[in-house]
């Protein structure tokens, strides 16, 4: 009797996945070279997930993209190439992963009754896939223009992972493209105060179209929200959604002239918050140069120079604070998904570009 009882229990995990870590060991899985992505059996404190859809970080799958030459089936190699290797999608260049959207197939039983989930539920997980345990069994289709790709696969989420149930009045593409970005405008709505002038670098792209609103929503009607967009394209689209109170359209990589027509614009104030949500590296000092002594950078994109950065801002003598782009702060699931509610307008221009 005491056999079959063993037989049915799951083993322990820890709190943060630490369980699944294989190399080096006493370290956590986003750092680790490889996990154990074996979906078998899970332990006790875990979450099995089918998957339906990874909506890779942008960074992450514009080097992919660059890699294969635009190449689907090269990218498929090289995302599955990194599943093999890691045991999780972790991106050996930029180091991101992105996110996932799948069904709750088997919950561990520490967690029964302790969480608000159900097998069969439809979720979007909030952790990276840099740390995610994932297998891929097939990619059934990818979608370069929005970062995402089907796949028949597993993946657990750990006790200490965060997710969201997909709303049942919304397509599921829309809830998983914005989610992905939900940290964005979460921390604008944190750091944003009314009569602040807000600088949005990739002001049209996910992250940045949701800051733009969310900024323009803070600042109130004595502050000001810039924002600079990468074609004409994407600025065109920002001035019709009227967001913004001044938008153009420049190469981010670029930051003497960035820095000629914010003065331009600002009368030479400069911006009280930056946000940097672009996909490519070496715009830290379009940021930095753009920002007032006393002011704040928040660097959402994962294409940001720790090193760049710092030793930038010290070279032309800014005092600005700058912030890494954490992509959880609490409530940013809800605050991302109130913006679709509220702005009928952005909810319209995700469906056409993401659902």
């Amino acid at each position: 009797m005491t056999q079959q009882i063993n037989k049915k229990m799951q083993k322990k995990g820890n709190k943060y996945g630490l369980h699944r870590v294989i190399e080096p060991k006493g370290v956590l899985p986003q750092p680790a070279n490889k996990i154990d992505n074996n979906m078998d059996e899970i332990y006790d404190n875990e979450i099995l997930i089918d998957v339906q859809t990874l909506n890779v970080d942008s960074a992450s799958f514009t080097q992919i993209e660059e890699q294969a030459g635009g190449d689907k089936a090269k990218i498929a190699e090289i995302m599955m190439g990194i599943v093999e290797k890691q045991g999780k999608h972790r991106n050996p260049v930029t180091g991101s992963g992105g996110m996932l959207l799948g069904t709750v197939e088997k919950i561990g039983d520490a967690l029964k009754g302790k969480i608000d989930l159900k097998e069969g539920d439809k979720i979007a997980t909030l952790v990276s896939l840099s740390l995610t345990p994932l297998r891929i069994d097939k990619i059934k289709d990818i979608r370069p223009d929005i970062d995402q790709v089907d796949i028949d696969g597993k993946a657990i989420l750990f006790e200490s992972g965060i997710y969201a149930k997909v709303p049942k009045d919304m397509a599921e593409g829309l809830v998983l493209s914005a989610l992905d970005v939900a940290g964005a405008p979460a921390q604008t709505a944190k750091l944003v105060k009314p009569g602040d002038t807000v600088f949005i670098i990739g002001a049209g792209g996910k992250s940045g179209m949701l800051c733009c609103y969310e900024a323009k929503k803070r600042a109130g009607v004595t502050g000001k929200v810039i924002g600079l967009c990468h074609s004409q394209k994407s600025t065109d689209r920002m001035l019709k959604l009227g967001f913004c109170d001044h938008v153009f359209s420049a190469d981010a990589t670029q930051p003497v002239a960035i820095l000629e027509k914010m003065e331009e614009l600002t009368n030479g104030k400069m911006a009280d918050v930056t946000i940097n949500n672009v996909n490519i590296p070496d715009t830290e000092m379009t940021s930095i140069l753009c920002t007032k002594d006393t002011g704040l950078v928040y660097f959402f994109s994962m294409a940001t120079s720790f090193t760049k950065a710092a030793l930038g801002a010290e070279g032309v003598g800014s005092d600005v604070t700058m912030i890494v782009g954490n992509g959880y702060t609490k409530g940013h699931a809800e605050i991302t998904l109130a913006i679709l509610e509220e702005s009928e307008e952005l909810r319209k221009i995700f469906t056409e570009l993401y659902a």
